[in-house]
């Protein structure tokens, strides 16, 4: 997964990869994991780490992220809670467990209240349960301002926890109302 995220941030550094391909590029990587990863590094690299042979290749390939969809314990006050902290725009809100926030230009996010679980049907195969997770996500803010922000955080009662890689790297990581990580940084990459 390593070597896809420095090919794509050689991409962007090179211009063949815009800001906004990026942040998607980098979204997706995030939301799918190392499965997504590994399968985007070339069949010979899936074969390898699932020990199986490769599927075939898709007729088509991804070129953005639409959205990611939030469950949550009270719609209205997550997405309150990311409209005045991450200057998220709602675009739409049904009213009773739905609504759905803009994220600049980057996508949108749709937070809904989590239904209940449905009992699967007699005959579907039973599935075996979810071994990865998202540990968090990570948006990137501006303007930024280590201290600034920090103490916008503080007087939100988030308790920020710093999260600084080298010289450039600055985040804060804080748990939004459903005890989420949400990591806040400066956008800066690594390195």
């Amino acid at each position: 997964m390593e070597t896809m995220i420095a090919t794509m941030l050689r991409d962007f550094e090179d211009g063949k990869m815009s800001r906004r391909q990026l942040i998607q590029s980098l979204a997706m990587v995030a939301v799918a994991g190392p499965a997504f990863a590994e399968a985007s590094a070339g069949p010979a690299s899936a074969m390898a780490s699932a020990g199986q042979a490769s599927a075939p290749k898709a007729p088509w390939k991804t070129v953005w992220l639409d959205h990611i969809s939030y469950a949550v314990t009270d719609y209205k006050k997550s997405a309150a809670f990311y409209q005045g902290l991450m200057g998220w725009e709602l675009q739409n809100d049904n009213g009773t467990s739905q609504a759905t926030l803009r994220i600049g230009n980057i996508g949108e996010i749709i937070i809904r209240n989590r239904r209940a679980p449905t009992a699967p049907a007699a005959s579907a195969a039973p599935t075996a349960p979810a071994r990865g997770v998202i540990n968090h996500i990570s948006y990137g803010i501006e303007p930024w301002d280590t201290d600034g922000v920090k103490a916008e955080l503080e007087r939100r009662g988030l308790n920020p926890r710093p999260d600084m890689v080298g010289d450039n790297f600055k985040s804060y990581h804080v748990l939004d109302p459903d005890g989420w990580d949400l990591q806040i940084s400066n956008q800066t990459k690594i390195g």
